[in-house]
């Protein structure tokens, strides 16, 4: 389902105990941030059960200090979305697809953000995880639900350097980012990417992109169409597109 205008206006919008006003958009199956313009009354927003690829796509939104995005797809967090959120002091994202360290980097420009839950995110498993996160972002005083402890800030310091001059293993981290899979030509609307980022490609045979965009167009619903952005995102051609490739070798060896 499209986050469209209509369901922005009638979807549930509250008084939460901490006295923010807050939009429910959970469990829409929502693919992609889109509209948002019309919300700019909510200091919080839950996104949380949809399917979401792409932390990415908000207008500029000076209001919003909460951000609940549990139990999507997010792998890719929009290197500028800072900007937009300048605000923000809290942002849930547990059991995302967040998979490299460096893929978290756009949180260092957070200046407010002092609650951050990664839980169940590939990327926690990754050595120096907590550390690493702390060093990005120092105004961070709760990550995954601890505290952050003086003690810590002074080890992410002596293993990162600093940010001006990041050590040998800083910049190492900063050289493996997650591959996010592009379709040349006839992509997919909806992902979610900012105009001008530039994904790293996973490049395609031209049968496989002329397959890959003939599923795409030949698709029967929205969740077709999020179930195929959802294998390219993971850099992963979808099965379909194989099957055919296949069946197409078949047909020319017989001929």
């Amino acid at each position: 389902m499209r986050l469209t205008v209509e369901l922005i206006e009638n979807s549930l919008s509250y008084i939460n105990p901490l006295k923010e006003r807050e939009l429910d958009l959970r469990g829409h199956k929502i693919p992609a941030i889109e509209n948002l313009g019309i919300a700019k009354d909510q200091d919080a927003i839950d996104f949380t059960d949809n399917d979401i690829f792409s932390l990415s796509n908000f207008p500029f939104f000076p209001r919003l200090r909460t951000l609940m995005l549990a139990r999507n797809r997010i792998n890719h967090i929009q290197p500028t979305l800072a900007s937009s959120i300048p605000n923000l002091t809290t942002l849930v994202l547990t059991s995302n697809n967040l998979s490299e360290l460096a893929d978290l980097e756009p949180l260092k420009n957070f200046q407010r953000l002092t609650h951050l839950v990664l839980m169940e995110n590939p990327v926690t498993r990754k050595e120096h995880y907590r550390l690493w996160v702390i060093w990005l972002n120092p105004r961070i005083r709760f990550l995954d639900y601890q505290k952050v402890k003086d003690a810590e800030r002074a080890k992410a310091t002596e293993l990162f350097g600093t940010h001006e001059e990041p050590s040998a293993l800083a910049s190492k981290i900063k050289g493996i980012k997650s591959r996010t899979f592009d379709v040349p030509s006839g992509g997919i609307d909806g992902t979610g990417r900012a105009p001008g980022e530039k994904p790293l490609r996973v490049k395609l045979t031209e049968k496989e992109r002329k397959r890959v965009e003939k599923m795409i167009r030949e698709a029967k619903s929205l969740q077709e169409i999020a179930r195929l952005e959802r294998e390219l995102n993971e850099g992963r051609i979808p099965g379909g597109a194989m099957e055919g490739l296949e069946e197409e070798d078949s047909d020319r060896m017989q001929t």
